[in-house]
């Protein structure tokens, strides 16, 4: 009803005042009502370099954002960004890009004429307008923060000594040493000071009204930081690792509205794997120097004078209650050693030492982009038993963390929690494959009831053992890095739900400043498992800042002549295959093709194209005849009643030579996407002939087989397009039939189960696939699941003695994302132009899955009732979806917004359908 019309019905009832509220609320309804028709898209999830309101923005930022509307087939046709920055208090406009005919948006750059400032704050919004050229709303105004530049980062390391008087072996050589050994002594002799936690303080006060606060630290090994007596930030083990010769990260913390007349700065520093001296269980020892902190607070007045506060002289410090830290041997809390307001400002501090001066670590001081590790999660014990003396907590999950207790007692009681992932019969911790020894112990200052968690080290775990006074409170806290979690799968076979939950389990736990293998014994980043889970890493996990970050580690560790070694950063050098192997070098070549087909960003690929050709180079030089024959090949593969180890089933020279003929058909592809002509054309033809040695060195035209005959020999070279067409199909039909005559059992490993899987996979032997992965015996899943495991192990069969917390083996979220659901993307688009070609298989009734892309969140939620296949399909607006629905040849193509769509199925006959759309590998 037109609003005049209204109020001439309801004015003569009404008195004045009463009108002119009505009249006011009818005049806003009406705005918004009108608002809503008029922009019939708004713009959300603003983004810079991937990060909502980052504070480290290196070079030329990019900018992204989503669309939101209820209509169907939304899609972008231009946009325009405004920046601004502020001056003398006012918004200042120093970009209009005018209105832009594009539909990017996503990695969409800056490109004003003017130089951003270093340590500024920028202000920006966007509007767009859709395909019928309605416009949308500004959006809400973002900001970002320009890193400082080196003139900014002026400032002393400090600590309590400096590396010169420290006495701390030199090198990386030091794995597994018996301490009574000549080098395990040399760790015993490095003086006290060198691996002791400490406080460091400052006091300084403001006399007028802050504008601006911001402070850059980096303390190493990690460290908390505190503003007057509050910890600042939440997270933990900050800064990431890194090779601390090469690459140092610091943080940024804005404290603008934190900051009072007077005011104290208190930083806790632990060793982390910057000085890992050893203590307990010892996987390797490796120090860059003691804990020493960089520190940095720029304040800017509002009358335009600022004040600096660096790390440097004046500073002091003190031993903090933290008497032990390790890695690799626990943590010990002295709360009798705490000294109350230590952080706060006016605290006594006569007692306390002038800091040392230190020499600055080797590596170059960079802005820590990728999202911090925090504590994720928390779980409170399911059942406690008394064995003994001590209590041991069982808290349902496995994990990588610490625990937290609350605990009453007298002063110089203690707590000693060890903690493990298994426990021996008589009900005690067993860590006899995690590591050990590895505890944590905290002793009481008295008096009320006291709270602890663990600062500086963490370790995986499902039971805690309490010796000594039993705590009144346990929790178990879940640490794992922060990057959002943007997967997420269900359906009607619990065997597949539950293999899913494990795996996402071991991911989380390995997720940290790398991926480790394990969060207990090793804690290292072993590159093989980032690209044979890659997939599913990255439909699980938002990996835009956390994939440069391991690349960079790759780079820092890779040798003058191109090695890339197993583990990078390379705290400890391996010898033979576990320090090089191609699995886990190509590593360097694959993750930057990965990236680039989940997010449509080639960044990776440009910006280390210098490390992939290295790479590459170097396997040519260890080649004889283009055929590469070192490393541990397929790792881990299954053979019945044999150890585990290095390939036994498939010749490690057929592994390695594929893997390095997969590096040259990328590096080949790199060239043209860098326009490098002359490398383009060299690696083109050095494929070739990579290609035909492998098929003359491992094919056997006779068995139309190769290497041994395992399903690894035939899956990797069918997955690698190294097959001659005319050979491809009696190729198939022999790994198919090996795994007929296994009892459909799989004998591949780490390397070969992706292989294998994808195979299968993309030529439409998905009824195999299922009739591999739905049983309850080893090797597979389900058997993992009848012991319990709530993260998946390292091993097929968990009793075999190893880690209970690997996520190495989890190739199979792949198949759970790209075939059973069918969401992938079309060639490198970054899920701009999305396929969904869902794979009904065996008994399954439905499955629901989503991925939340750069554009938004794509969802397909389908179901077989009888012979009808139903399927919802959610599809992110600005992008558009290629369906294949399933036993139909064509496909529909369809844009954003919510779709449903019907078919008759006949599941017999579907069963023995190839997939004449095969997709390409998630690589």
């Amino acid at each position: 009803m037109p609003l005049l019309n209204l109020l001439t019905i309801s004015h003569k009832f009404l008195k004045p005042g009463v009108l002119i509220i009505l009249l006011i609320f009818m005049i806003c309804t009406q705005n918004i009502a009108y608002g809503q028709t008029l922009h019939q898209f708004r713009i959300i999830k603003l983004t810079c370099d991937y990060q909502q309101e980052p504070l480290l923005v290196s070079g030329k930022p990019h900018f992204g954002w989503q669309l939101q509307s209820e209509k169907q087939d939304v899609n972008q046709s231009a946009y325009t960004i405004e920046m601004y920055t502020r001056v003398n208090g006012k918004e200042v406009k120093i970009w209009d890009s005018g209105k832009v005919q594009s539909n990017l948006n996503q990695r969409v750059q800056y490109s004003g004429s003017q130089m951003l400032e270093p340590g500024t704050t920028y202000l920006w919004r966007v509007k767009a307008w859709d395909s019928d050229n309605n416009a949308s709303a500004w959006s809400e105004m973002h900001r970002f923060r320009m890193a400082p530049s080196d003139t900014g980062l002026k400032a002393k390391w400090i600590g309590a000594i400096d590396r010169k008087d420290a006495h701390i072996p030199e090198g990386r050589d030091y794995h597994g040493l018996a301490m009574s050994s000549e080098a395990g002594k040399k760790w015993q002799d490095t003086h006290p000071l060198s691996r002791r936690s400490i406080y460091l303080r400052k006091d300084f006060s403001t006399d007028r009204k802050v504008k601006d606060a911001i402070i850059y630290i980096s303390g190493l090994g990690h460290y908390e930081l505190s503003l007057n007596g509050e910890k600042v930030g939440d997270s933990q083990f900050d800064p990431m690792w890194s090779d601390y010769d090469k690459t140092i990260y610091y943080n940024a913390y804005d404290i603008t509205d934190a900051l009072q007349r007077d005011n104290a700065i208190g930083v806790l520093l632990g060793n982390g794997f910057f000085n890992q001296q050893g203590g307990r269980y010892v996987k390797m020892q490796v120090s860059f120097g003691p804990p020493t902190l960089f520190f940095k607070l720029h304040i800017t007045y509002t009358d335009g004078t600022k004040q600096e506060i660096a790390s440097d002289e004046s500073w002091k410090y003190s031993l903090s209650p933290l008497v032990f830290n390790d890695m690799y041997g626990g943590e010990d809390y002295d709360a009798r050693l705490e000294q109350r307001g230590w952080d706060s400002f006016g605290f006594d501090e006569s007692d306390w030492h002038p800091v040392v001066v230190q020499s600055a670590p080797d590596g170059q001081l960079t802005p820590q982009a990728t999202a911090s590790v925090k504590i994720m999660e928390t779980y409170l014990p399911k059942s406690v038993k008394k064995v003994g003396d001590a209590h041991v907590f069982d808290m349902g999950q496995n994990l990588s963390g610490f625990p937290m207790i609350k605990v009453s007692g007298k002063p110089g009681d203690k707590v000693r929690l060890t903690v493990g992932e298994k426990i021996h019969e008589d009900g005690t911790i067993d860590q006899s494959r995690s590591g050990s020894p590895y505890y944590y112990e905290y002793t009481l200052k008295g008096g009320p009831e006291e709270v602890w968690h663990p600062r500086f080290s963490y370790y995986g775990y499902k039971y805690i053992q309490a010796d000594g006074i039993k705590p009144n409170e346990v929790e178990s806290h879940f640490v794992y890095n922060s990057s959002a979690q943007t997967g997420r799968f269900h359906c009607s076979n619990e065997i597949f739900n539950e293999a899913h939950r494990i795996i996402v389990n071991a991911i989380k736990s390995n997720m940290h400043a790398v991926f480790t293998d394990c969060p207990h014994r090793e804690k290292l980043g072993w590159l093989e498992q980032i690209h044979l889970n890659g997939p599913g890493l990255f439909y699980n996990f938002d990996l835009t800042t956390f994939a440069p970050k391991i690349m960079q580690d790759i780079r820092d560790a890779q040798l003058p002549n191109g090695l890339v070694p197993d583990i990078a950063p390379e705290y400890v050098v391996f010898k033979d295959g576990f320090r090089d192997s191609p699995e886990w070098g190509s590593t360097a070549v694959f993750l930057p093709f990965m990236y680039y087909r989940f997010y449509g960003d080639n960044s990776l690929i440009i910006k280390y194209y210098d490390v992939m050709k290295k790479y590459v180079d170097y396997l040519s030089s260890t080649a004889t005849d283009h055929i590469v024959s070192h490393g541990l090949g397929d790792w881990c593969d299954y053979r019945k009643n044999e150890p585990y180890g290095p390939s036994k089933n498939t010749p490690v020279s057929l592994s390695a030579s594929t893997h390095y003929y997969m590096v040259i058909d990328y590096l080949a592809q790199a060239a043209e996407i860098t326009n490098n002509r002359n490398d383009f054309t060299f690696y083109s033809k050095l494929r070739k002939q990579v290609k035909d040695a492998f098929n003359k060195e491992f094919f056997d035209e006779n068995t139309r087989q190769y290497g041994t005959g395992s399903q690894a020999s035939n899956a990797m070279p069918l997955f690698a397009g190294i097959v001659e067409p005319e050979y491809t199909q009696a190729v198939l039909d022999n790994l198919v039939k090996d795994i007929q005559e296994k009892g459909y059992r799989l004998s591949t490993g780490d390397v070969g189960n992706r292989y294998l899987f994808q195979t299968l996979a993309d030529n439409g032997l998905n009824e195999i696939m299922y009739k591999m992965q739905n049983h309850r015996e080893v090797p597979g899943y389900g058997f993992q699941l009848q012991f319990g495991t709530t993260t998946l192990t390292e091993l097929w069969d968990p009793r075999d003695g190893a880690s209970w917390n690997h996520f190495m083996m989890g190739q199979i979220e792949e198949w759970f994302y790209k075939s059973l659901a069918g969401i992938t993307t079309e060639d490198y688009s970054g899920f701009r132009n999305i396929v969904i070609a869902p794979k009904p298989v065996g008994d399954l009734k439905f499955v629901e899955a989503s991925y939340d892309t750069l554009y938004g969140t794509v969802s397909v939620n389908w179901k077989i009732d009888g012979d009808q296949f139903r399927m919802d399909l959610s599809v992110p607006h600005n992008c558009t979806a290629k369906v294949y629905l399933p036993q139909q040849e064509d496909c529909l193509s369809v844009g954003s917004g919510n779709h449903s769509f019907t078919t008759t199925i006949t599941m017999d006959e579907y069963a023995n359908v190839n997939n004449e759309n095969s997709l390409l590998p998630l690589l």
